[in-house]
């Protein structure tokens, strides 16, 4: 028996094509999913872990995570108990896990950058790739992020709510 000799075709090879392709499908899904906004800012997202007071979050860097400091973000009736607000134009989620305990993070996930967007049953969660934080101090609950939401001051006096400039 003859075999028929095997001349390979001129061009990239069919394999060659298919990992090109999957790369770039896998750079526009990244790109789509990372934000202009970088994490380098040095704030290692810890928050202290003290007792409940009327300044919160104890942990701003002064990394621009809190544009429109001073400014009221809301009346503390708008954050429920147990819950919490996400602010996007501000890039801050308040949350109140407690009567009267107010805290505030960075919007923004340690995943890959995405916006979170809402709170539900105790923790704050980001719909890009499901990570999920806690209302009380940021950690992660679940999911691919690595590391918890920075803190972000905040100011409560009365019933309002402000960044902390």
């Amino acid at each position: 028996m003859t075999s028929a000799s095997f001349h390979p075709a001129t061009g990239p090879a069919r394999r060659t094509v298919v990992a090109a392709a999957g790369a770039a499908s896998l750079g526009a899904v990244l790109a789509a999913c990372g934000g202009s906004d970088d994490d380098a800012s040095g704030d290692t997202g810890t928050a202290p872990s003290g007792s409940p007071s009327q300044e919160a979050g104890g942990g701003g860097s002064g990394s621009g995570e809190n544009a429109g400091a001073g400014a009221a973000l809301a009346a503390t009736a708008d954050i429920p108990e147990g819950g919490g607000k996400v602010f996007p134009d501000q890039k801050v989620v308040v949350t109140q896990p407690a009567a009267g305990d107010f805290k505030a993070f960075s919007a923004t996930c340690t995943h890959q950058g995405c916006a979170v967007k809402s709170v539900a049953d105790g923790v704050i969660n980001c719909p890009c790739h499901n990570s999920s934080f806690s209302i009380t101090d940021g950690s992660v609950q679940g999911g691919p992020a690595p590391k918890p939401l920075p803190a972000v001051q905040i100011t409560v006096s009365g019933d309002s709510i402000r960044l902390a400039g």
